[in-house]
């Protein structure tokens, strides 16, 4: 028999008294007597917190990377400098006979370089610091540019007319059938999107007058740009299919309008109150527009879910003859309990995110454990207070042919099947079914995580110019910035430093020339561009980039004192994300299911549940990662999702997928063990209690995952591989979880291990939860 018989929540279906019992139940029965405040209450927070966020506006906070290329950054921002990105225009010929036409024969190439220069020229205010080849370019580019030697050519070792025509020659490509012309974009940081479109319409017009040519802009800006769009676009887009389909499936679900619109209503609520609070926390963390879509996307999921169960347990009680009232109260202290243990498991998830080092998932964190946090007070709340107002209205708007009874919570034949076969021969399902699994995690052994630095899918414009620039002009990655801060940068022993740097850049060596020098701020600053060999995101790159960080500069600039510097830029950025990413992920691992593991045991008073639980959770996040490994790595079923393989996973989206799928596995497992061990109180045996419980909570949990499913199934149309990759791991573990995990190695487990399953030592008596 469970150990658990005879506690105190066989109160559920005996007690009476209406005014005690926990604190879920007489919110619950609050909120049933009180139906109008507490709706009207609820939706007037909500109106209330639109119009604060309204009011205040979500400031922009400055983001910086991790590491030393974030140190870099803080100092720029200090200095108050702004780097304007860097774009070039590739010019190639494409007619006929192209391939025996160059630069240097071909006049036609030569025009298009004057006519493009002289265009960015004459935008002053979006263009500056143009840059070609000097056979092209009526005036005498092989002067130093002065903007980059900040207006002096003499008494600086790096900037001199040898540098200047080594960025000119630069521009040609070997077999010279290729040309660029460089600039930055000016004006504003801020505008630099709706800047840099100035530049491209001009670029646009040569183009034009010039069809046997091929002249195309990229750069920083302009990739930025077109990412920038595409990914509101996607967002939007999934927005837009999210809402109808749940809506949709819930319909589905309950075969009744009313029923089906109130996880809508509530998840929705929730979502647009947590946005709307976001301008609060965006005065200390950074907050920046994907915050609001993960918020949505997660805010719905975990609304509809918590509405589900509710709605379903108060279905349930009521259909087996209980009064409005009783059976809001069993739903409270049943589906509400599950309801807050589930938060509190997903809230502890999402607050790995704090633990990562990156400074950007922190304002996600936030987002998302408010939005959790914002479901479970409506579920625990509002939710009552509508289903005591509506009645039996909840049931009208009946969808014809979906059957009269679909709001009823029956017991699953098929399932009940399933686990009593489970339970009798445990170890042959569980270990057939853990084998599989591990099979399918196995390709996780063998992932690689990196990011492309040009993150946008090959069929857009940009991509392909950069994809070009890269062919023609092979390793011209983006130069390493190094971000030099102190006194008398002026000075003899700087310049020394300085000239030292220069003599260690060789063509064939880890660092390459040409080496600029800007001095910045009124000269309280230098910003040293430092090529770098490689193609800016391969290991050849990284140890250059590792080579001028431990070596060359401590050996030069870190010989003078009073002087800092740290090392940015694009190959730098992507370094110190993947080694805080690598140092930081075990530790989110370890905390996260460590305090999982304590909130279960808290919650189910047992050590060896919660450990089965998290030991189950994370096998489901291997399923995962393995897939996405065969899928996204190796390349399988691209022509079918519509993607090319880089070869890696984003770093980025392990860490996310484990948050996620962490808390949200966590709904299903709370939700079937609160039914199972209602069972165990009311005297049954464990191995009963499991075919009851899980019989039980199918209908539920099955919704619940199809809708989860489904909603994450969206991510995989969308544009972005790593935002694809995230929307098919998520879906894949989520419906593994609901199947698998909930009909075959849960119950397995349980019926292992028998009683033993809620075991709690004795020093650990004092734990609440009786």
């Amino acid at each position: 028999m469970c150990p658990l018989r005879h506690s105190g929540s066989q109160r559920i279906a005996t007690r009476s008294d209406r005014h005690g019992g926990p604190v879920i139940e007489r919110i619950a029965f609050w909120s049933a007597r009180h139906a109008k405040t507490a709706v009207i209450g609820w939706f007037g927070l909500v109106g209330a917190a639109f119009l604060a966020g309204q009011l205040l506006g979500t400031q922009s906070l400055p983001q910086y990377d991790p590491g030393q290329a974030g140190q870099g950054e803080r100092f720029l921002h200090e200095l108050n400098v702004t780097t304007p990105p860097a774009e070039s225009v590739l010019i190639q010929s494409r007619g006929p006979g192209a391939d025996r036409l160059t630069f240097a024969n071909d006049p036609q190439m030569r025009q298009a370089v004057r006519q493009v220069t002289a265009a960015l020229d004459r935008l002053h205010s979006a263009a500056m610091d143009v840059s070609a080849p000097s056979l092209a370019v009526s005036r005498p580019t092989a002067k130093p540019n002065s903007t980059a030697c900040g207006g002096k050519t003499t008494g600086n070792p790096v900037c001199s007319a040898g540098t200047s025509a080594a960025v000119a020659s630069s521009l040609v490509s070997a077999d010279g059938r290729s040309v660029l012309v460089t600039f930055r974009v000016a004006g504003p940081h801020a505008e630099v999107n709706s800047t840099v479109a100035a530049d491209q319409a001009a670029v646009a017009r040569v183009q034009a007058a010039h069809p046997d040519l091929l002249v195309a802009e990229a750069g920083g800006a302009s990739a930025s740009a077109a990412g920038n769009s595409l990914l509101e676009s996607d967002f939007r887009r999934a927005e837009f299919s999210s809402v109808p389909i749940t809506l949709i499936l819930l319909l589905v679900v309950f075969g009744a309008l009313i029923a089906a619109g109130i996880p809508v209503l509530l998840a929705g609520s929730a979502v647009a109150a947590t946005i709307s609070l976001l301008a609060i926390p965006s005065r200390w963390l950074p907050i920046r527009s994907g915050t609001a879509e993960i918020v949505l996307i997660l805010g719905m999921a975990v609304g509809v879910d918590y509405s589900l169960f509710y709605l379903r347990r108060e279905r349930e009680e009521r259909a087996a003859g209980r009064s409005p009232a009783d059976a809001l109260r069993v739903a409270a202290a049943t589906s509400g309990r599950a309801i807050v243990i589930s938060g509190l498991t997903v809230m502890i998830s999402l607050a790995g995110l704090f633990l990562s080092g990156i400074i950007l998932f922190t304002g996600m964190a936030f987002g998302t454990i408010t939005v959790v946090g914002v479901a479970v007070a409506g579920s625990l709340t509002v939710l009552p207070g509508l289903l005591s107002m509506l009645g039996d209205w909840a049931d009208r708007g009946r969808i014809p042919f979906l059957g009269r009874h679909r709001t009823e919570a029956r017991p699953s034949r098929l399932w009940a099947a399933l686990v009593r076969r489970v339970v009798r021969h445990p170890l042959a399902w569980g270990g057939a079914a853990a084998i599989a699994m591990l099979a399918l995690a196995a390709p996780v052994l063998g992932m690689r995580l990196g990011n492309p630095i040009v993150n946008l899918p090959g069929n857009v414009v940009v991509a392909q110019t950069l994809d070009k620039i890269s062919a023609a002009f092979p390793g011209r990655p983006a130069p390493a910035e190094v971000v030099v801060t102190g006194q008398d940068l002026a000075g003899a022993r700087v310049r020394a430093a300085l000239a030292a740097l220069q003599k260690r850049a060789l063509t064939s060596g880890p660092i390459r020339a040409p080496i600029t020098v800007t001095p910045v701020a009124s000269g309280r600053g230098l910003i040293v561009d430092v090529p770098l060999a490689g193609n800016g995101s391969n290991s050849v790159s990284t140890n250059a980039l590792l080579t001028l960080r431990n070596q060359v500069l401590p050996q030069t600039l870190g010989k003078v004192s009073g002087v800092s510097f740290a090392v940015t830029g694009d190959t730098a950025i992507n370094h110190d994300w993947s080694t805080t990413l690598r140092a930081r992920t075990p530790i989110v691992f370890g905390v996260v299911a460590g305090l999982a593991f304590v909130v279960l045991m808290i919650a189910f008073r047992s050590v060896t549940l919660p450990l089965v639980s998290v030991v189950l959770n994370l096998l489901s996040v291997g399923v995962a990662y393995g897939v996405i490994t065969l899928i996204f790595q190796d390349g399988r079923l691209q022509g079918l999702l519509g993607f090319t393989s880089n070869g890696a996973i984003a770093q980025w989206v392990p860490l996310f997928m484990f948050v996620f799928l962490f808390g949200l596995s966590m709904d299903y497992h709370v939700f079937i063990l609160s039914r199972i061990r209602e069972r165990c109180v009311r005297g049954m045996r464990t191995a009963d209690a499991v075919t009851s419980g899980i019989a039980a909570s199918a209908g539920v949990v099955t919704s619940a995952a199809v809708i989860m499913v489904a909603v994450f199934s969206i991510f995989a149309t969308l544009s972005f591989v790593d935002v694809k990759t995230l929307g098919i791991g998520l879906a894949l573990a989520v419906f593994i979880d609901a199947t698998v995990v909930r009909g075959i190695l849960v119950p397995a487990a349980m019926a292992l291990l028998g009683e033993r399953i809620w075991y709690l030592p004795r020093w650990l008596g004092w734990l609440p939860g009786r």
